[in-house]
């Protein structure tokens, strides 16, 4: 669909990519990746045609239709939400309009040209149904309720949103346009929890091509087929998902280490013999030559590689065992009543994530927790000795323009030593001289690490912080997963990231309909809990119905209706499914075994002096070719299973939809 071909892009004497390859057909999944600022955004600029690349071709196939998510709101005009979304199908208005226009031509036409205009209209309402028909309205409802857009919402005028929920209507808009080829850039970073599984869902059964770019590793996970990561110097193709990808860049840095190693070594060889010969006549046409293929060879230049940081954060007081308790807490906003006798206590040493659907009221009850907002009736207690620090993003704002990086860390811990507050910038990605610059010149992604850092070397024991990875890429929210490891307070945070979540959370409390409900254990625990619930309520009560039951003539007892053959069908898929999820699983440790092997043959053998003889060269030599070829076969059973498993899923969805 699209093609790009030898694409480079530089500013100044700073190169963002040269020689770049990629193509997107229908089905693709690929997840451009990169730092901040490696040239992710200028890809996608090229790739829609507003912006010119310096050398290289974009084509794309006859027809093709592309539709670009940017990562500022668009305007819009004063429609109402619903309407604005309706209208972007610009090729359903316009036929709809013909029609209209056709139908109109008819009364007037003689029998000679209402034949003519029939057939015209027979094409146009083939088309028209094509692009959607009717069924427009059905359609549009349905991408912004998964977006999290209410019914109430949707003959609301566009001008009464704010700013995240103008990006959620234009990625409906795109949705709803169902282009060839979609062009998202940082879709996910407007998304609440719900609104990121409902989409990932969706882009699942979308039937056109995809780059995307997002920093919410899991949301790549289960979206990416193909990666495109902008790596300092090169570009790298990979085929499977971000995980997929890691694995195997770690393994690629092993190999390009020891090439390292071995071209140092070979280098080091060469100059003792340059050294050594230099000043002799007889050898002088030898040290040439040396020299001359020094001169030539490509110096192999390896990636620097983030490393884990340990963290020396002020030692927090111990408070009581209790955190806080909210007794019979009421919250309301006008007439919407969020909260009513809310029961809830967190203890030392919980590590909380709040979980939920958009507008269930988690930033409510953090800022309730927080104390930065009022409440409406009952009790909110703070536990003995207990020291709360609140993140949200107008933290950001809150720091001195003026003020360099390390002097916002000393205005917060002023009895901290200086090599101290250099070590945890440091571990926040500030490097060198970029501890002294400016806060007025730091991107939003670095004001969000100075915040997070300065609110970690608070001598506080509750941290409380509402979607902190906002604005922080892939390696900075590791980063901030790190430093959330070795904070030794307690936690309770808001994210829609679910690595993080992961990462730090040692129970979730879920906020649905005014209730708090805690579940122990991390988040994976949650999910398991929350799936033996789905299986276990009979399945009128799954769809939010009361369980229908019947009595027998004796005893009372109630017994389950017979399941319908759709839900026997649906149960056979989900079985199906599962078997392969699990074959698949092990298939992949299967590989990453063969890989893993072969990768340590290929070392043995640019040791030639490792092997005893020849034969054991042969032996070795056999043994990686069949190893390679099982790899080839399981890749093979990979793909073909995989195809199978996204079958069954896109059936799945069907039936539940339907």
């Amino acid at each position: 669909m699209i093609i790009a071909s030898s694409i480079s892009k530089a500013y100044a004497d700073r190169v963002l990519f040269r020689g770049l390859d990629v193509s997107v057909a229908a089905g693709d999944r690929v997840a451009l990746i990169g730092a901040n600022g490696s040239g992710k955004t200028t890809l996608l600029d090229i790739m829609a045609g507003e912006t010119l690349a310096d050398t290289g071709t974009v084509s794309g196939s006859n027809n093709t239709t592309v539709g670009y998510l940017k990562q500022e709101p668009p305007p819009f005009a004063g429609k109402s939400l619903l309407q604005e979304v309706l209208d972007a199908n610009y090729e359903a208005n316009d036929l709809a309009g013909m029609i209209a226009e056709t139908r109109q031509m008819l009364a007037f036409a003689d029998e000679e040209r209402q034949r003519e205009l029939l057939g015209r209209l027979s094409d146009l309402e083939l088309r028209f149904e094509a692009a959607g028909g009717e069924n427009r309205d059905h359609e549009a409802k349905a991408i912004l309720s998964g977006l999290g857009f209410k019914e109430s919402d949707f003959d609301r005028e566009m001008t009464e949103f704010s700013g995240g929920w103008i990006m959620r209507a234009e990625l409906a808009r795109l949705l709803f346009r169902q282009p060839d080829v979609l062009l998202l850039d940082e879709p996910t970073n407007h998304l609440d929890l719900e609104a990121n599984l409902w989409f990932e869902k969706y882009l699942a059964s979308f039937r056109g091509g995809v780059v995307i770019t997002s920093h919410d590793r899991a949301f790549l996970n289960q979206v990416a087929t193909r990666i495109l990561a902008l790596e300092p110097g090169e570009v790298v193709h990979h085929r499977g998902n971000y995980d997929d990808y890691l694995v195997a860049r770690e393994r690629a840095l092993e190999i390009k280490e020891a090439a390292a190693a071995r071209q140092e070594r070979e280098i080091q060889r060469q100059m003792r013999f340059v050294e050594r010969f230099r000043y002799k006549a007889t050898k002088a046409r030898q040290v040439q030559s040396r020299l001359k293929q020094l001169d030539k060879m490509e110096i192999i230049e390896l990636p620097r590689a983030t490393k884990k940081v340990r963290y020396s954060f002020p030692e927090p007081a111990r408070s009581g065992a209790d955190i806080i308790t909210l007794n019979g807490v009421c919250k309301s906003y006008g007439d919407n009543e969020v909260y009513r006798d809310l029961n809830l206590t967190l203890e030392r040493g919980d590590r909380v994530a709040l979980v939920g659907p958009n507008g269930a009221g988690k930033s409510t009850l953090l800022k309730i927790l927080a104390g930065v907002l009022p409440i409406d009736g009952g009790e909110r207690r703070l536990g003995h000795n207990v020291e709360t620090t609140y993140y949200a993003q107008h933290v950001l704002d809150l720091l001195s323009p003026g003020n360099t990086a390390i002097e916002e860390l000393r205005e917060a811990a002023p009895a901290e030593s200086e090599q101290n507050l250099r070590t945890t910038l440091g571990g926040f990605l500030f490097a060198g001289d970029d501890i002294l610059k400016p806060v007025s010149v730091l991107s939003g992604g670095e004001k969000a690490r100075v915040a997070l850092a300065k609110l970690l070397m608070q001598p506080s024991n509750f941290l409380l912080m509402d979607e902190p990875t906002n604005h922080l890429d892939i390696a900075s929210r590791e980063i901030l997963a790190d430093a959330l490891g070795d904070y030794r307070g307690s936690i309770c945070l808001v994210t829609h990231d679910r690595t993080l979540i992961r990462q730090v959370a040692n129970k979730i409390i879920e906020v649905d309909g005014g209730r708090a409900r805690v579940f122990p254990g991390d988040y994976d625990n949650y999910l398991f809990r929350k799936q033996q619930e789905a299986v276990e309520a009979p399945p009128a009560h799954r769809n939010g119905a009361a369980p229908t039951s019947s009595r027998n003539g004796s005893g009372g007892r109630r017994s389950r209706r017979p399941l319908t053959p759709e839900e026997e069908h649906q149960r056979a898929l989900s079985r199906q499914a599962r078997k392969l999820a699990e074959r698949i699983d092990a298939i992949g440790v299967e590989i990453t075994d063969r890989e893993t092997r072969s990768a340590e043959m290929e070392a043995m053998f640019a040791n030639p002096e490792r092997f005893d003889d020849r034969s054991q060269l042969e032996a070795t030599g056999e043994r990686y070719r069949v190893l390679k070829e099982e790899e080839q076969s399981l890749w093979d059973e990979w793909e073909r299973l995989s195809e199978q498993a996204e079958d069954i899923d896109r059936m799945l969805v069907g039936l539940k939809s339907g």
